[in-house]
């Protein structure tokens, strides 16, 4: 899966990381929810980091298209509640 992380570019991430990437992003979808602005910004910079973590770099000279994309690090509580959906920012 090609994720990509606005502000910072394209990676590449194994389809075995996607249940752990799912968990971190049950906690931004639950912070979001609560309203929880400190709880918020800690769990969106673990899922970011998770990501970096799990992934590999795209060249930036290669044309994939992203299946996934998530908001940057810097992006508020209601810049990403406006972004999720029944599945939150990662589908599954």
């Amino acid at each position: 899966m090609i994720v990509r992380i606005l502000g910072e570019g394209q990676l590449a991430v194994a389809d075995d990381q996607i249940d752990a990437l799912n968990e971190l992003d049950r906690a931004v979808e639950s912070a979001v929810g609560s309203g929880d602005d400190a709880a918020f910004s800690a769990s969106l910079a673990a899922l970011l980091d998770g990501v970096r973590r799990s992934g590999s770099p795209v060249p930036e000279d290669s044309l994939e298209d992203s299946d996934l994309i998530l908001p940057p690090a810097d992006a508020t509580i209601e810049e990403v509640r406006a972004l999720l959906s029944g599945d939150g920012l990662i589908p599954g």
